[in-house]
C-alpha cells in the first residue's frame, strides 16, 4: 500500500505538470489499486473472524465482495479514460504534453510497480482478492511501459496524439482483467462448481468406495477462492450400517475428496437402498 501510494502521488503530480492523459490514466488505475489493496486488507481481516450462528460458514466471502468492488473500480476508470482519450484524438490541439518529465515520471512509476508486483505475487496464488490486487499492480506495470513508449515517441517525433493512444492501450489492458475478475466473482456468488473440479470424476470416486451403490444430489461450490464445499446423498448396501462400517466409509470418502479434489469441507448423507424414492432426487 505504501509503494502504491507513493507511485500514485508521483504520477498525479506528473500528470498535472506535463499535461499527459496517459499518466492521468495510469494514475486512475493506480488509485484503483490503492483502494483495492485497502479493500483487500479489510476483507482479509474480516474473513478471519470465526463463524457465528448467523454466518455459519464464517466471513470468508468478504474476500469475494472485495474482489467485486475492485472489478467495478477498474471498469469505471476504463470508461472515464476512454472518453477523455477519444476526445483528445478528435481534438489533438487540446493535448499538449511535456514529454521528458512524462518519461521520467513513467520510469519512476515502473520501478514502483515492479516492487509492488513482486510483493504480491506469492499471495495471489491462493486468494481471489489478492489475485485481483496483484493483477491491478501488474496492469499498472504494463501501463507504465505504455506511457514510457508514448513519451519516447513524443520526444523523438513530436507526435502528441501518442499520449492519447497510450491511454487507450492502458484501457485495453484494464478491461479484460476486470472482466476476468468479475467472472470469477460471479462464479463464486452463483455457487457454480469450481472450474478445476470435475463432478463426473468425484462421482466416480464416490461410487468406487466399498459398499456404495449409488450417489445423487451432488453439489460442489466455493465459499471463496481455495475453499470448496461438497455435499452428496450416498446410497449404500444395508450391511454398511452394521457395526462401525458407516463411520469407516465416511472417513474414506472425506479423505478421498480432500486428497484428490482439495475439498475444504464435505458432507455425506448415507442412505439405504430405496430411500431415494421418498425424496426428490437430483443428479
Amino acid at each position: 500500500m505504501a509503494i502504491v501510494a507513493v507511485v500514485l502521488v508521483v504520477q498525479l503530480v506528473g500528470a498535472v505538470l506535463t499535461g499527459s492523459l496517459a499518466l492521468a490514466a495510469d494514475s486512475g488505475h493506480v488509485a484503483s489499486d490503492l483502494v483495492g489493496l485497502i479493500v483487500a486488507l479489510i476483507a482479509l481481516t474480516v474473513a478471519r473472524r470465526p463463524a457465528t450462528e448467523r454466518q455459519t460458514y464464517g466471513f470468508r466471502r468478504a474476500e469475494v465482495f472485495g474482489a467485486a468492488l475492485n472489478a467495478g473500480i477498474l471498469l469505471a476508470v476504463a470508461v472515464v479514460v476512454a472518453v477523455e482519450a477519444t476526445s483528445r484524438l478528435l481534438e489533438p490541439e487540446a493535448g499538449e504534453v511535456q514529454s521528458l518529465p512524462m518519461l521520467l515520471v513513467a520510469v519512476a512509476g515502473l520501478l514502483g510497480n515492479i516492487a509492488g508486483a513482486l510483493l504480491l505475487r506469492r499471495e495471489a496464488q491462493t486468494s481471489l482478492n489478492m489475485r485481483g490486487a496483484y493483477l491491478e499492480v501488474l496492469g499498472d506495470l504494463l501501463g507504465s511501459l505504455a506511457v514510457i513508449v508514448a513519451a519516447g515517441v513524443i520526444l523523438l517525433t513530436g507526435w502528441a496524439p501518442a499520449d492519447a493512444v497510450a491511454s487507450l492501450v492502458i484501457v485495453a489492458m484494464i478491461v479484460p482483467r476486470a472482466l476476468v475478475l468479475l467472472r470469477d466473482v460471479l462464479r463464486v456468488l452463483s455457487q457454480a462448481a469450481p472450474p478445476e473440479t470435475s463432478i463426473a470424476e468425484i462421482r466416480e470416486h464416490v461410487l468406487a468406495a466399498p459398499g456404495v451403490v449409488g450417489v445423487h444430489d451432488v453439489h460442489v461450490w466455493s465459499i471463496t477462492s481455495g475453499a470448496s464445499v461438497f455435499s452428496a446423498h450416498v446410497v449404500v448396501r444395508d450391511d454398511v450400517f452394521d457395526g462401525d462400517r458407516a463411520s469407516a466409509l465416511l472417513a474414506h470418502l472425506d479423505e478421498c475428496l480432500d486428497e484428490h479434489f482439495d475439498v475444504a469441507h464435505s458432507t455425506f448423507q448415507l442412505e439405504p437402498q430405496g430411500h431415494e424414492r421418498r425424496e426428490s432426487v437430483h443428479p
